[in-house]
């Protein structure tokens, strides 16, 4: 791992509302813009530790959040830990956070890299924040163009009740069940061939599996989930610590505005203009690649590439192939 970043010690910023713990790396420059990392659930800014060094050394000054709700950063400071304060937690504030983040730098634009939930918000910046962005990168999330009902709703008709999302709509309950057991949660989370990888083969009660339905799926004996644990121990302790510091009520919160998220981009027209570098995994089977099928009618500058044999957590299963592929679509468009 590089030495470039101590994740054990962010700088803290002021932001309205929050106060957002930063790690950064390398030195601005007026010739590229800064990158900045978007982590997505149950994520920190931790998940990019292997992409930052290949960064830095192509001249890069990188930016990672640990985003609002999570890990050093926390909770919004007017979060009363109740249903209403969920709304603090809507696609507005998450965008704007990122906004706020580069006037504290004093910075004008930069790139946005979002992965899992992270890039479900970085592909809102050009709708909410459009004179922040000089370009995009989405790794496994690809920009995915306003449904013309109610998610949550197509989700239930889809999944059903029991399906993750739709399992922390009911506020406390979710919750409650993943901070009981922080490590418990995470080992189930972070599995090679597990949670969210297509690549599992039949496991036990492959219904809850397929499904995603994970509340149902902490309850069983881990014995019983397929796969194999993902990180190392030490990488495996600094995402216990930072759930443990945050609980996942804050993160479980983004998940709880896709219904208002839907409603508020009512009028958003469906059209992404910045230089786009969408990076799909072979596996990922929450985020399959045919999801960037027809991104290209949306997304109006793009290139697409495919990772092989690699699921949902990229930035830990094929770090260098990834952080080849951003490095060189960087190098050519921000030279």
């Amino acid at each position: 791992m590089n030495t470039y970043i101590d994740w054990h010690a962010p700088d803290y910023l002021d932001l309205p509302d929050l106060r957002m713990a930063v790690f950064q790396a390398g030195e601005p420059t007026p010739h590229r813009p800064s990158v900045v990392l978007c982590h997505g659930f149950p994520e920190l800014a931790f998940s990019w530790r292997h992409i930052v060094g290949p960064l830095v050394e192509a001249g890069f000054h990188v930016i990672v959040p640990e985003q609002r709700g999570y890990g050093f950063t926390g909770r919004a400071l007017s979060d009363n830990h109740d249903a209403a304060s969920a709304q603090l937690y809507d696609m507005p504030h998450l965008c704007a956070d990122l906004a706020h983040l580069l006037d504290a730098l004093d910075i004008e634009q930069a790139i946005y890299v979002g992965h899992d939930f992270g890039g479900l918000v970085t592909w809102q910046l050009p709708f909410y924040q459009p004179d922040r962005l000089a370009g995009l990168i989405g790794v496994n999330t690809p920009f995915i163009p306003r449904l013309s009902s109610d998610p949550i709703a197509a989700f239930r008709g889809v999944k059903g009740d029991d399906f993750y999302i739709c399992a922390f709509q009911e506020f406390g309950m979710a919750e409650a069940q993943l901070d009981a057991d922080v490590a418990h949660t995470l080992r189930c989370f972070y599995r090679k061939g597990g949670f969210i990888n297509s690549e599992m083969r039949n496991p036990p009660n492959l219904k809850e599996w397929d499904n995603f339905e994970l509340l149902k799926i902490l309850k069983r004996d881990e014995s019983s989930w397929p796969g194999h644990m993902l990180l190392n121990e030490a990488d495996f302790a600094i995402y216990q610590q930072g759930f443990e510091r945050s609980g996942f009520g804050g993160g479980i919160n983004w998940y709880r505005n896709f219904t208002r998220n839907w409603e508020l981009s009512a009028d958003f027209e469906q059209k992404v203009s910045v230089p786009s570098l969408m990076i799909c995994a072979e596996h990922d089977a929450a985020l399959p690649p045919s999801m960037a099928e027809g991104m290209a009618k949306y997304v109006a500058d793009l290139e697409t590439h495919l990772i092989k044999d690699c699921g949902h957590w990229t930035q830990s299963e094929k770090p260098e192939e990834l952080a080849h592929l951003m490095v060189d679509w960087l190098s050519r468009r921000f030279a």
